[in-house]
């Protein structure tokens, strides 16, 4: 069976083409666009009528794209930006209306069982206690597992939009800024730094966005050119990419080589909060994949032939 996963994120709708054939898959297209849900009225929880254009043409080229790949079953997905905006039954209508697809919105819990079921299905087992985190644009995902159990979650509106729209960042930023962020972080995921603690956690699994972003500067290469399955980070090579990005300038970001455009403005506080994790939980091993929620979504449909329940 052939399917298609497009979640829809707070900066970017994500498609996922795959053909499976119960227990394997291939994946066959993976892409994104750009769409910045979170743009600057998600201070007031509302979803603008440009946002919402984005989103509508996004997801008509994806259609095309779908419709190339003769696929047969479609399962569209949207996370915090909708699920938290006070207009989101308007707007699922209209992008509804206008691909034909029902998008159902994801709540926080069910967001951190998918990634961690879509690092299962990178990673197949998890041989040490650890840590896992998605950073997104609208919220974060913690998930505390060891070997193939969930041992805790949680989903937290802290994502990069919020931050950069709530908080002041100079270019380049400040060290008072970096310590009111690290403030901001510990105050939002303080019960997670406390379960890593608990968990004598010492591996981070880091999912897709920013830390693919790290492994292309560390690997040199372009975004996307490279599969990125899975990869360790060495601990020194995280740290040199760390002080590389916090102390640039958004002009010196732009040609930094691996450097995605769509996180020019969103990676240095996601560094920080990462920084500050690895910091408070002594984390001595880090691993990257860009699997996580759409291929949770995957995993879920190789166990079922029904959709995810979310």
């Amino acid at each position: 069976m052939r399917v298609a996963v497009i979640d829809l994120g707070t900066n970017t709708c994500n498609l996922l083409i795959a053909e499976v054939n119960k227990p394997r898959f291939n994946i066959l297209h993976q892409s994104k666009q750009l769409v910045k849900i979170g743009d600057s009225k998600i201070k007031s929880h509302q979803i603008s009528e440009e946002a919402t254009a984005r989103v509508t043409k996004a997801i008509l080229t994806q259609k095309k794209i779908i419709e190339e790949h003769r696929v047969e079953k479609v399962c569209v997905f949207a996370t915090s930006a909708v699920r938290d905006a006070v207009n989101k039954i308007p707007f699922l209508d209209e992008v509804s209306e206008e691909s034909g697809w029902i998008i159902r919105v994801v709540s926080g819990k069910k967001e951190a069982d998918l990634i961690f079921k879509g690092v299962l299905l990178a990673l197949g087992n998890l041989r040490n206690p650890s840590v896992i985190l998605d950073i997104g644009g609208g919220s974060n995902e913690l998930i505390i597992a060891h070997k193939k159990e969930l041992n805790w979650k949680e989903s937290q509106p802290a994502g990069m939009f919020h931050v950069v729209t709530q908080l002041a960042i100079s270019d380049p930023i400040k060290p008072n800024e970096i310590e009111t962020l690290r403030n901001f972080y510990f105050e939002w995921h303080k019960a997670a730094f406390e379960q890593c603690s608990l968990h004598k956690v010492k591996t981070l699994v880091g999912c897709s966005g920013t830390f693919d972003t790290i492994a292309d500067i560390i690997d040199q290469v372009n975004p996307e050119e490279k599969p990125r399955k899975k990869q360790e980070i060495r601990m020194a090579d995280f740290w040199r990419v760390y002080y590389l990005l916090v102390e640039s300038t958004r002009e010196q970001r732009m040609n930094i080589k691996g450097m995605d455009p769509v996180r020019i403005d969103l990676i240095v506080p996601a560094m920080i909060l990462i920084g500050l994790l690895v910091e408070a939980s002594g984390i001595s091993q880090i691993i990257q994949t860009n699997f996580a929620l759409r291929e949770g979504v995957l995993f879920e449909l190789m166990e079922s032939d029904a959709n995810p329940v979310f």
